[in-house]
């Protein structure tokens, strides 16, 4: 037996042609037609109506006569198709598209998601979506940056806090080095989410109140930071240098794990301290 690399034409015939026959026509509100149907699924000519295109060209998407949907039309075939988010995805890697987002913003933890968060203890851990709210944190994060608890639900957001609050401004050795990489992240995240309402309205709300920020913002730097290293400066135990890693899930793909550790022996007894109090 020997293996092939994909033919991506012929890839997306194939699975076009599958998902087609495997949907019941019964399931779709279709003008009847009085010819008997001679295969399962839908017709050719009902997916493309279902998708808005002409059925020439899902004949020849189905015959792999080398078209290259667009975006918009890979969307509308996936939804004509009724295609899961898994197919979905793999839809827009055949057609090498980019897909649009389908998860909603995260606004409160995944419960399995939160038991993680918990059962990490000790190690520092939280959970936060792509606009850097906090939605779930071990009481072990709480001691290491702030009791999240104390907060209005509006204030629980790791950006806003670094810019906006008394205690943590101060909290970080590099502060500008923090700050800058949380902004490129933070356009990152505004790019992928154009339609983020909170996220525009917490952009605004920084860039009006907080002078660095608005200057860093307009350098339109862009970087996801998954990993790293913090120095900063506790109130109670002193210095603590913390390694951190940045996990998304396959599943609630809004929602960003974030682990730390001790980055040396002087952190980790510090740690150790500051979780015993």
């Amino acid at each position: 037996m020997t293996t092939r690399t994909v033919d991506p034409t012929q890839e997306l015939a194939a699975f076009l042609r599958t998902r087609r026959e495997r949907l019941d026509p019964q399931d779709f509100d279709l003008p009847s037609r009085r010819q008997a149907r001679r295969t399962p699924g839908l017709r050719r000519e009902e997916v493309a109506e279902l998708a808005g295109v002409s059925t020439d060209y899902i004949v020849r998407l189905e015959q792999g006569r080398g078209l290259r949907p667009s975006a918009n039309v890979v969307e509308a075939l996936a939804g004509a198709l009724r295609l899961s988010p898994d197919e979905r995805a793999y839809l827009f890697n055949l057609t090498q598209q980019r897909p649009r987002s389908v998860d909603r913003p995260a606004t409160t933890a995944a419960p399995p998601l939160a038991r993680l968060v918990t059962d990490l203890s000790p190690l520092p851990a939280m959970l936060m979506n792509h606009r850097f709210d906090i939605l779930a944190w071990n009481g072990d994060m709480a001691k290491l940056l702030l009791d999240f608890d104390t907060l209005p639900p509006s204030q629980r957001n790791a950006m806003w806090l670094c810019l906006m609050h008394p205690e943590i401004r101060d909290f970080y050795v590099d502060r500008e080095r923090v700050v800058r990489e949380g902004v490129a992240h933070l356009r990152a995240a505004w790019a992928a989410h154009p339609e983020d309402r909170a996220l525009s309205d917490l952009i605004a709300e920084v860039t009006t109140h907080d002078g660095e920020f608005a200057r860093w913002w307009a350098e339109r730097d862009i970087r996801v930071n998954g990993r790293g290293r913090k120095a900063l400066r506790h109130p109670d135990v002193g210095a603590i240098a913390v390694h951190f890693e940045v996990l998304m899930p396959l599943q609630d793909t809004d929602q960003r794990l974030m682990i730390c550790r001790a980055a040396d022996d002087e952190s980790r007894a510090a740690l150790d301290r500051l979780c015993t109090r």
